[in-house]
């Protein structure tokens, strides 16, 4: 008999009789009769979860490198036979070797039978190296303990991965590509270094070895000897790294003491750079991939142990000159032995960058720029900068106290030391001052000052002013000096700016503030000052105050002292000189503002021809062509005037030259010398018989605390034109003694 059913439903007619009734005092009995029943049937639950979301989702786990949350929807078998560390693992180094920058999935199908179904997927790998990497899988899945989960083998990462194989990557990297100065002449290349060295025990002679080692090592031979004086005899000691034509040019030299002293040379390849480095701060360095930027690196196909770019062209055109990465991705099996290729690349031809820079002319002028700076008693740091002033291109560029690119090298002998050195020098030489050095300019910014006093229409070039040496329109505490005692008495504006007189350029400051005290700000903007100019190698803005950046920066509200400081360059003015030399090189050529640039053309590679780099505008003074004639005619004056500030250093020049000189204060220490102008500022007659018309070239020197512009920067401007335009004998500088 079937207890269970008498007991259910004796209940049942219970709780029916309380639902009708309630209790009541009536007894209603049931009788029940025993029954045969039969065993029910199992009866299979039908399986409504659809496989096609786990597997969706876990190809969006991996799309997203998300190993774990691929792990958690693995079958409980498939989670027996591999932990999660060792899954995510297969699928790193997988794709790490592959190079693989993205995943993309794409669902094709879905079959599903009771407890095990099967989907397709087209899988694309997109690769740094060599390019789209596409399989399509039949991704199976079964439904255990209450869900659907992925069966998992390593054939799910690659097919080809199946049974344990693994990738192996073959890279293939083209040679670094060269910089070139405008004509063709090697700045930087890769070549082969021959390490020298000697063993002192095993020297025989002594004497004709260094006198040997002296010219390949320009060095002296008590130099050399000093290199080694602290060596055991049988000690290896290196002396110094030369590159593999100058050890071919002396090899006969040599040879006999090879074996003899001499230890056999050591060669390798490196980056070499133009002897003592010509233009390094144009040029710049390379060195290891900087472990902030390691990804960025690898996702452009970098195995991640290269020397790339770190400054300079050779960093603004890494893409050039590194070209495109090839290699071949193959599957060897768990013994290592080959079993397929995924897929194959060549390498893109690298591709060579031609400077703007001349060797010879650069030469000269870093030359010149380091004797004056080490002659005159105040210096100690500077710049020069000469540009086209048709094209923007940089013809010269010079910052000093420099430095040699080579130094980067970690595999120099004493390399480590030298490195350090240059690093911890106080003068900061790795410091490009033409387009990073941010000054007070002083007077040159009386150009923008006479800009604006013109463009605002209170002035005109002839409008009077009566210089007395002082000026005090904002009370007596405030009174402000002219450089010259007494004043320039009554000038013009034109003239104001040929003497540099402080006074009326305070005075136009004040004046145009109260006419709109963003109006000087803004001039000076459209003179393309606080902003970069967009050359190719690292620069600063500057900075061109106005009433919204103080309030903003300083906390403080605009006065007319602002304004006042800011029309002779000084307050919180700051400019680089590659700015200064911008728009005075727009001044000689009529008034357009071109972008700076120091490549000239990209070489021809990887199947595309040499390329031109573009001459590109970037704007036009905000003044008339009258008034740019005002300043031409001031700036000629102040090198060609008897009252000019610089006259008297241009003498017996025979290239016409326009200018201003700028002597910019910077408390405590001495002020900054300036001196900026352009060449010819008039017809001139080259020895050959060719006549120059139109301006060529504007030029820019700042030497740091060094004194006066007229005094110190105008005659290495002097020099810079002299070299330019081939004037011989050169002037020797004033403080010389020449």
């Amino acid at each position: 008999m079937n207890w269970k059913v008498i007991i259910m439903s004796t209940a049942v007619l219970w709780l029916a009789a309380c639902g009708a009734g309630g209790l009541q005092d009536t007894y209603v009995e049931a009788t029940l009769t025993p029954q045969a029943t039969e065993t029910p049937k199992s009866t299979a639950v039908p399986i409504l979860e659809d496989a096609g979301g786990i597997g969706r989702a876990f190809y969006r786990a991996w799309e997203t490198g998300d190993y774990l949350g691929m792990y958690s929807l693995l079958a409980p078998q498939s989670q027996a036979l591999v932990d999660s560390a060792a899954f995510t693992q297969r699928y790193e180094e997988a794709l790490q070797t592959a190079m693989v920058t993205a995943v993309h999935s794409q669902p094709l199908s879905l079959l599903q039978d009771g407890e095990t179904a099967e989907m397709g997927v087209r899988v694309t790998w997109d690769t740094a190296v060599l390019g789209p990497i596409v399989r399509e899988y039949d991704l199976p899945l079964t439904y255990t303990e209450g869900r659907w989960g992925v069966v998992w083998d390593e054939g799910l990462i690659l097919p080809e991965l199946a049974g344990g194989n693994r990738l192996l990557m073959d890279y293939r990297t083209p040679a670094r590509a060269n910089i070139y100065d405008f004509q063709g002449k090697a700045l930087a290349y890769q070549g082969t270094i021959l390490s020298l060295g000697v063993i002192p025990g095993q020297i025989e002679n002594e004497e004709a070895l260094l006198n040997a080692l002296s010219p390949v090592l320009g060095k002296t031979p008590a130099e050399i000897k000093e290199i080694y004086a602290q060596a055991l005899p049988d000690w290896y000691w290196p002396l110094g790294d030369i590159p593999e034509e100058v050890m071919q040019a002396h090899a006969a030299e040599l040879q006999p003491f090879i074996g003899k002293g001499l230890a056999p040379p050591e060669q390798r390849l490196t980056r070499i750079y133009a002897a003592d480095g010509v233009a390094p701060h144009v040029v710049g360095y390379i060195g290891p991939i900087p472990a902030e930027n390691l990804d960025d690196y690898l996702a452009q196909g970098y195995r991640g142990d290269e020397q790339v770019g770190l400054a300079g062209l050779e960093a603004w055109g890494e893409e050039y000159l590194n070209g495109e990465r090839g290699g071949t991705l193959t599957v060897v099996g768990p013994s290592g032995q080959y079993v397929t290729t995924i897929a194959e690349r060549a390498p893109q031809q690298s591709r060579s960058i031609f400077t703007t820079i001349d060797n010879d002319f650069q030469t000269a002028v870093q030359q010149a720029l380091a004797e004056a700076i080490e002659t005159y008693p105040l210096a100690n740091a500077g710049s020069v900068v000469v540009m086209d002033v048709k094209t923007g291109a940089i013809r010269a560029m010079a910052s000093y106290p420099s430095y040699n690119p080579a130094v980067f090298d970690a595999n120099r002998p004493d390399g480590d030391a030298e490195l350090s050195a240059v690093l911890t020098d106080p003068g900061r030489p790795l410091l490009n001052r033409v387009t990073q050095g941010a000054y007070p300019s002083g007077s040159l910014f009386k150009i923008i000052t006479l800009s604006a006093a013109l463009k605002s229409g209170l002035y005109t070039a002839d409008s009077r002013y009566t210089s007395t040496g002082t000026w005090n329109r904002m009370g007596d505490n405030f009174i402000k000096y002219d450089w010259l005692a007494g004043g320039h008495g009554t000038i013009s504006m034109r003239q104001a700016l040929v003497v540099s007189c402080n006074s009326c350029f305070y005075d136009a400051g004040f004046n145009l503030d109260q006419f709109d005290n963003n109006f000087l700000p803004d001039v000076a903007k459209g003179f393309g000052l606080g902003q970069e100019t967009g050359i190719q190698i690292g620069e600063s803005a500057g900075l061109i105050p106005s009433p919204e950046w103080k309030i903003n920066n300083v906390g403080e509200g605009w006065v007319p002292g602002d304004a006042v400081n800011m029309a002779i360059g000084q307050g919180y003015v700051q400019v680089t000189p590659l700015q200064m030399v911008d728009l005075v090189a727009a001044v000689a050529n009529g008034g357009t503002l071109y972008r700076p640039t120091v490549v000239d053309r990209i070489g021809a590679g990887a199947g595309a021809p040499e390329e031109p780099w573009p001459v590109q505008v970037r704007g036009e003074l905000p003044i008339t062509p009258d008034q740019i004639a005002t300043l031409q005619e001031a700036m000629w004056g102040v090198a060609n005037s008897p009252s000019g500030t610089a006259t008297f250093q241009f003498v017996d020049l025979p290239v016409p030259v326009a200018g201003k000189t700028g002597t910019a204060e910077d408390p405590p220490r001495t002020s900054h010398a300036w001196f900026a102008g352009y060449a010819p500022a008039a017809p001139f007659t080259r020895a050959d018989g060719t006549t120059i018309e139109e301006p060529e070239i504007a030029i820019v020197v700042m030497i740091e605390n060094a004194g006066e512009g007229s005094a110190v920067a105008a005659p290495i401007f002097r020099r810079v034109v002299e070299l330019y335009y081939g004037v011989e004998p050169q002037r020797p500088y004033p403080w010389s003694g020449g």
